[in-house]
């Protein structure tokens, strides 16, 4: 009987030492799980204040550079209209042009060295020079009069072809008499009064903005160009070091801003980049902005350091709690099988209410689609109500005009909310197409008659090569919209006199629309992003939805719509979709 209570009392108490030990490795887990979430926590808040902090600085700077930039735009184009510069370039008179230069240029060079507190932002040159035709420089009689500049420095002023709008850069010159220094380069074309062709090209140098003043902070700004950094106080090992990360980071971002961690001088910084002169013919210029990180790493250790030991106190309180917890969990058998079985419930009911959740998740989307629906009734009524109040003849005309640009907005909203719920509809994978044979010259030749008649359409000349009856496999009405927003993009982004080409053949299965018009055409960089949702050129002006809209149609249909091209004055797009039997003597693609 004796042994019988040992052994009972042995498996108590082994129990218990098991559940103890469980209890401290499940607090010894849950504490150094709170520890590193509430060091990544304060790291992030420090970082985000750090950057806001930097970001604050930086905008000071960026400010006044835009202040400056502008005022530098402004008195380079007075400049170039001057009549005498004019009349020696027009008259070929090019042994006049620096004399004439001379004094039509006297208030803007620099009359001996400006102020200490003004060096930074003076908007005196140090020289110009003029290009010719083909874009080299014009030699200057005698270079005292339009600034010295040496080869190296002067090399970098001209062009392989005169640019037509203002150019930004920055070049940097090195003589014997003074040290590596920066100029701010401007060029600004010049044309002529009489026929407007691009003459010449006026090459303005002024010195840039003092980079380097160190705030209380203690930020540091440069410039990178041409691979060479150009930043006060570190030493030539450190800058060339500096200059080497700057120059990888560019490179492998291929971005026009961004930041990363640097050493100088053995204490980490914060490096921060922004292109000075974007789409610039000149090299690429960054601003460069170091940020010292001492403090900030001081501050975070600290907080660390702290957390840590509220951590360590939080454990060994743990395991106390875990010891008393151990000892009365230690019950009888009959104890375990109660929890045992209130475990049970509670599953059941996790169970219940998972089912139940996922039962609200259903609703809570059938809601959101009925929710979409009903955006049409307030946007039907606004627009009825817009429309009575247009027939009424007691308003001014400029009410009138208010009412019809209202009225058209209403209009562009019904438009979007349609192409939204329709997106919601192909991403939820319920739109559903039945194939039927579409005749494609037909919708084509309605849609122009359409676009036609619009009374503020622009004048375009429409060159079409359609066979009369073309053929394709998919649902009208889908079809149509497709071809709808091609169409009004190639009227809507065209130029005045310009042309719209509207081409369709069939080859092998496939039948094949390209339309192509006249106008700006779309920034390289921009072109694989045009098809994205709510993507915007910089001078568009819909909603960001008609080309995605359009080729997720054209997908559904088992075809594709792409960017041939978008260059000289030129874009292109080709709708491809299956062909139907029904193609009666469709025409060969084009030569």
């Amino acid at each position: 009987m004796i042994r019988a209570d040992q052994a009972n009392q042995h498996g108590i108490l082994s129990f218990r030492t098991k559940l103890l030990l469980a209890m401290m490795l499940v607090v010894s887990a849950l504490t150094g799980l709170g520890l590193y979430l509430a060091q990544r926590t304060v790291a992030a808040n420090a970082e985000r204040y750090l950057q806001q902090n930097f970001q604050s600085e930086l905008s000071a700077v960026d400010k006044v550079l835009e202040l400056r930039r502008a005022a530098l735009a402004q008195r380079c184009r007075q400049l170039v209209s001057k009549p005498r510069i004019h009349a020696a370039l027009e008259d070929n008179a090019l042994d006049l042009l620096y004399p004439s230069a001379k004094d039509e240029l006297r208030d803007l060079m620099e009359v001996g060295e400006p102020s200490s507190d003004q060096a930074g932002i003076s908007l005196r040159a140090r020289f110009y020079r003029f290009l010719d035709r083909s874009g080299g420089i014009l030699p200057p009689p005698n270079q005292k009069d339009v600034g010295e500049l040496s080869k190296r420095a002067e090399s970098q002023l001209g062009f392989k072809k005169l640019p037509e709008i203002q150019q930004i850069g920055y070049i940097s010159e090195n003589t014997d008499a003074t040290p590596e220094v920066v100029d701010e380069v401007v060029a600004v074309p010049i044309f002529s009064s009489e026929t407007g062709e691009l003459i010449s090209t006026l090459v303005v140098g002024f010195k840039p903005f003092r980079f380097g003043n160190e705030r209380v902070s203690g930020m540091r700004s440069g410039i990178w160009v041409d691979g060479h950094l150009h930043l006060p106080s570190p030493s030539q090992p450190v800058g060339t070091a500096l200059a080497s990360e700057i120059t990888r980071a560019i490179m492998k971002s291929n971005d026009a801003q961004g930041n990363l961690r640097v050493s100088v001088d053995g204490a980490p910084q914060l490096l921060f980049y922004k292109r000075l002169n974007p789409h610039s013919l000149f090299s690429a210029a960054y601003e460069i902005c170091v940020y010292p990180l001492a403090d900030y790493m001081t501050r975070l250790r600290r907080l660390q350091w702290q957390i840590s030991g509220g951590g360590a106190l939080f454990l060994l309180a743990g395991f106390v709690a875990s010891h008393l917890v151990a000892a009365r969990f230690s019950v009888p058998v009959e104890k375990l099988e109660m929890d045992s079985a209130t475990n049970r419930a509670e599953r059941e009911r996790a169970e219940a209410a998972l089912v139940s959740a996922s039962e609200e998740l259903k609703r809570s989307s059938q809601y959101s689609a009925d929710a979409s629906h009903q955006l049409k009734s307030p946007v039907t009524i606004l627009r009825t109500g817009i429309e009575m109040l247009l027939a009424r003849e007691d308003f001014k005309p400029e009410i009138y005009e208010e009412l019809s640009a209202l009225l058209h907005q209403t209009h562009r909203l019904t438009g979007v909310i349609d192409d939204l719920l329709l997106l919601s509809r192909m991403d939820a994978g319920h739109l559903q197409i039945e194939s039927a044979p579409v005749n494609l010259s037909q919708l084509v030749e309605e849609w122009l008659d359409d676009l036609s008649a619009l009374p503020e359409s622009p004048e375009v000349r429409i060159e079409k090569k359609l066979p009369p009856d073309l053929y394709v496999t998919g649902e009208k009405r889908y079809t149509s919209l497709i071809v709808q927003n091609l169409l009004e993009n190639a009227w809507k982004y065209n130029r005045p006199g310009g042309q719209i080409r509207v081409v369709a053949f069939r080859l092998a299965e496939e039948v094949r629309l390209k339309i192509g018009n006249t106008g700006r055409p779309i920034v390289r960089n921009l072109q694989e992003h045009i098809f994205e949702r709510f993507h915007h050129t910089s001078d568009a002006s819909g909603h960001g939805l008609g080309l995605n809209l359009a080729r997720e149609l054209a997908l559904l249909h088992r075809g594709d719509l792409k960017l041939v091209c978008s260059k000289d004055d030129w874009t292109e797009f080709e709708l491809c979709l299956r062909g139907s039997s029904l193609a009666k003597n469709c025409a060969n693609p084009p030569g």
